[in-house]
């Protein structure tokens, strides 16, 4: 792959605004970052009765004795909760909770949400807010829409976003370092009562990630790479998927080894709403993780921030087990082990342009402000109806330091199943440093590595 590639974005910046007028940042205002706002955007400031206290730095150190490798502990372990959601009371709560939670307590029996002190744990590298203020006044998506120019690499792109193409960028460019080494499965409910399960071995890296990094141009336009390995059951061992989405085209480039067939093939339709492989038909391409992708088929408009009940510091639902029935159960998640607090987020909606076409016509996504993770999405179908709902999971990985995501849940509603993704439970501590310290390199994403591995 060569370096020549112009820097396109295929996104349309549609500045509509509703609950927060939002005003572009006139120069200057690099200086805000740090003083009234966080370093990567998010208001320093707590709410009016306290309930989301002021950012005073994050969590970035771990709890005594911890070291890398170890199981995660939980720092607010014991903590109790402040009160509980469920059918009885939901519609107290819901101008703080997404259609898509609303929709679960009304009609999952036992679906509860049990609410706690908030704590504004996330933190990063002091680099990385650095790099994020040489982006103010830098990064900008261009008149015609779709375009960005001068983006730095390891940065939040648009600290202070003004459209809602700009907060979804955020998402897409969030940090949690230059690559891992993780173990998971992904669990796919029966109403039975049991579930079926793929385990997965799986290499990522973002380059764009590297504070080393100027310009996309450094690193072909890399947006992120997945090698992905098919651990169980038997009859799938061995099936292989290498995906590289880029920062400057419309959609990636994926391929496949098929270990019944030895051979790689090409994957022309790894894009969009077209399935996953193997997924039962409950996840699309850019569900996953939550979103990724090309967002230009989408106009996007930034509605503002709002207070909203979202997953946070969900140490506990991520704490090793070896029975994963313990934790995903026929109709949701066990809601002994979900935390939730209450946090600031921005809300983005996407709507497929008229000339465009998506199995999901609509999107609804909530990102947080003080990591840029996205914590919920709500998907509509052709007729408007709500069809699928997404939640996310947020933790800091103190030896980066960053909030990272990684297991998240969707809902299809239209067949009544989930599906439960990077369950990392039942295996070994994801080395988020691998990426760092050399234990993977660009060499494990390329066709010819699906070959080398499928031949072992």
């Amino acid at each position: 792959m060569g370096l020549s590639h112009k820097f396109m974005l295929g996104v349309t910046a549609t500045a509509l605004f509703g609950a927060v007028a939002v005003a572009a940042p006139p120069a200057g205002q690099v200086a805000r970052l740090g003083q009234e706002l966080t370093p990567i955007g998010a208001e320093k400031a707590g709410n009016t009765d306290g309930s989301i206290p002021a950012w005073a730095g994050g969590a970035p150190k771990a709890p005594s004795g911890w070291n890398v490798g170890d199981p995660r502990p939980d720092p607010y372990k014991g903590e109790k909760k402040l009160f509980t959601i469920d059918a009885s009371n939901v519609d107290k709560y819901k101008d703080k909770l997404p259609e898509g939670q609303i929709h679960l307590l009304k009609t999952k029996p036992g679906y509860r949400m049990d609410i706690y002190p908030t704590h504004r744990s996330c933190a990063f590298p002091d680099w990385y807010y650095d790099r994020t203020k040489a982006n103010v006044g830098r990064a900008k998506i261009a008149a015609n829409g779709y375009q960005i120019e001068d983006l730095v690499g390891g940065a939040v792109p648009f600290p202070m976003p003004t459209t809602g193409a700009e907060v979804v960028w955020n998402f897409k460019m969030r940090w949690m370092g230059i690559g891992k080494i993780e173990q998971y499965t992904t669990v796919f409910s029966n109403k039975g009562g049991n579930f079926n399960r793929v385990k997965q071995k799986q290499y990522v890296m973002t380059p764009f990630g590297d504070p080393k990094v100027d310009a996309p141009s450094d690193v072909d336009s890399l947006e992120w790479q997945i090698f992905n390995e098919v651990v169980e059951p038997t009859s799938r061992v061995g099936e292989i998927i290498l995906v590289l989405n880029y920062i400057d085209r419309p959609s990636g480039d994926a391929w496949m080894y098929f270990p019944g067939q030895r051979r790689v093939r090409r994957m022309p339709t790894f894009s969009y709403d077209n399935p996953v492989p193997g997924y039962e038909n409950l996840e699309m391409v850019d569900q996953y993780p939550m979103y990724a992708g090309a967002i230009d088929r989408y106009e996007w408009k930034l509605v503002g921030k709002q207070e909203m009940y979202v997953p946070y510091n969900n140490y506990e639902f991520r704490e090793r087990r070896e029975d994963l029935s313990e934790i995903y159960g026929p109709e949701y998640t066990n809601r002994d082990l979900m935390r939730y607090e209450l946090h600031r987020v921005w809300k983005v909606e996407g709507t497929v342009k008229s000339d465009m076409r998506h199995n999901a016509t609509k999107r609804v996504f909530y990102i947080d402000e003080d990591s840029w993770q996205m914590l919920h999405a709500d998907l509509y179908d052709a007729q408007g109806k709500l069809w699928r709902v997404q939640e996310g999971t947020l933790w800091m990985a103190w030896e980066l330091p960053a909030c990272v995501q990684q297991e998240f849940v969707g809902y299809d509603l239209s067949v009544d199943r989930y599906i439960g993704e990077n369950a990392t439970q039942d295996a070994p501590e994801t080395d988020w440093l691998a990426g760092r310290d050399g234990r993977i390199s660009q060499t494990k994403f390329d066709p010819g590595a699906l070959r080398r591995a499928g031949a072992r």
